[in-house]
């Protein structure tokens, strides 16, 4: 059965007349029932429920997880965790007078639960502008003045978006604004410091997945934030840093790299997703969710996340499956390997890229191959930016492809292109214990040191001093 939401009603004047005229009509390919959701709910008593309501917790929702590419994974969510969610931001953040601008759409657990449930819990004042939230037309152009419109007191949002709001002047007040809440990606150190100044706001990032329902931690909006950590884990939230060994799972210690696991009312022990065998080897000791996110704790107690155990390329928050790009490359006749991975992006955090190897005496270009991609790879956002043909793959001693090489060589080719006119470049990178891969960056005499550390702060890449 699908639930169909008609948006001509809200039209008004001339468009209300023309629109149901003049729109494309639908031809359904399907057999699933259609029904109008304002017809249907006009149709129910408005004072009751009419259908049963145990008073029981159980699976409410199902949201898709694992990459927007390919077959993807259906996660399970329970009332338990969604009313978890929302008392969280209920107790610690908002009460009735909050009003919550939220560009983010409603099938995105970050919307649906941290923000709308607590919306329910508070009686906080929730505003989408428009059903496409920040893709809406005008959004962006007049976002500061929807801000002012609105006294909106908080901003939630993502990395992508704020470097758009950084390309507009701020013209409108904005002084209603406490916080700005961001989450998906990492955010850039610079870019914090343009919105700080901008705004005279910070920015206090979280961390969070689907398949914990979503909340996991968060940087304190009252408390000391740390600039690239994601926080500290939330009220009945239990994080730990967890390494596997032949015996089971240890615990890392104090700034020690390790898989981030995690257990708390949003996670279902055991059978997170609705496929059984897609929960095989998910838990430690039967209770911590493995999230294949790499991290540290820092002696604060503050979440800092150094990579992905798993390969996902997130590109502004949107999850990359790199298997969906080397699928599409190995149907070219001429290739014999290629191995996706994300280089580093100022604006989206990062971008796919594909290191290709090609048959002997095979002519194909890197033209080529970014034609075939394009042909043969159905998500626009997977198609890769830079295309690399190599003489060999780096492999590991069992024969995979060794993806950290890859990723080494990206970083030091895109900073190495963005530092080019100010005097500085790329030495060597390194992987770092506690910030994982991490560029040593060289400078020539005369070099703009400011300058540098000014761009470089537009990546989420660990960097240092050579």
């Amino acid at each position: 059965t699908v639930l169909e939401i008609d948006l001509a009603r809200y039209l008004t004047g001339v468009k209300k007349l023309l629109v149901p005229l003049i729109r494309p009509r639908v031809k359904a390919t399907h057999k699933a029932r259609v029904m109008d959701f304002e017809a249907a709910v006009s149709a129910q008593p408005h004072d009751r429920l009419t259908f049963d309501d145990p008073a029981k917790d159980r699976v409410a929702a199902y949201f898709h997880t694992g990459g927007t590419t390919g077959m993807p994974k259906v996660a399970q969510h329970r009332y338990s965790g969604m009313i978890y969610n929302g008392f969280l931001g209920g107790e610690l953040l908002f009460d009735e007078t909050d009003v919550l601008m939220c560009p983010l759409p409603m099938f995105h657990v970050f919307a649906a639960y941290p923000i709308l449930m607590s919306c329910i819990h508070s009686g906080a004042h929730m505003v989408m502008p428009t059903p496409a939230g920040y893709r809406g037309d005008g959004v962006f152009d007049n976002f500061w003045k929807l801000i002012e419109r609105w006294h909106a007191t908080f901003l939630i949002t993502v990395p992508t978006a704020i470097a758009a709001l950084m390309q507009r002047k701020v013209d409108a007040d904005v002084s209603s604004l406490r916080t700005a809440i961001s989450g998906s990606a990492a955010l850039p150190v610079e870019l914090y410091n343009r919105f700080k100044a901008a705004t005279g706001v910070e920015i206090a990032e979280g961390y969070g997945l689907t398949e914990a329902t979503c909340l996991v931690s968060c940087n304190p909006v009252d408390g000391l934030k740390k600039v690239g950590s994601v926080g500290i884990p939330l009220p009945y939230t239990h994080v730990r840093i967890l390494r596997s060994t032949q015996a089971g799972y240890e615990d890392c210690g104090t700034d020690e790299i390790g898989e981030i696991c995690v257990a708390n009312p949003g996670v279902i022990e055991g059978s997170t997703y609705t496929e059984t065998d897609k929960n095989r080897d998910l838990f430690a000791e039967g209770r911590f969710l493995r999230t294949g996110d790499l991290g540290r704790l820092d002696s604060d107690g503050y979440l800092w996340i150094t990579g992905r155990a798993k390969d996902l390329i997130i590109r502004g928050g949107h999850n990359i499956d790199p298997a969906e790009i080397e699928d599409g490359l190995m149907s070219h006749p001429d290739v014999v390997g290629a191995a996706a991975i994300g280089q580093p992006d100022s604006f989206a955090g990062e971008l796919p890229c594909v290191y290709v190897l090609l048959r002997e005496g095979a002519t194909a270009t890197e033209e080529d191959l970014a034609a075939h991609a394009r042909a043969h790879i159905h998500e626009r956002a997977a198609v890769p930016k830079h295309i690399d043909i190599v003489p060999e793959l780096p492999l590991t001693a069992v024969g995979k492809v060794f993806k950290p090489e890859l990723r080494r060589r990206a970083i030091a080719r895109v900073l190495d292109a963005t530092l080019a006119d100010l005097g500085g470049s790329v030495s060597e990178v390194v992987d770092d214990r506690k910030r994982g891969l991490t560029a040593r960056i060289a400078r020539a005499p005369g070099a703009d040191e400011a300058a540098i550390r000014k761009k470089l702060g537009e990546f989420t890449v660990a960097w240092e001093w050579a």
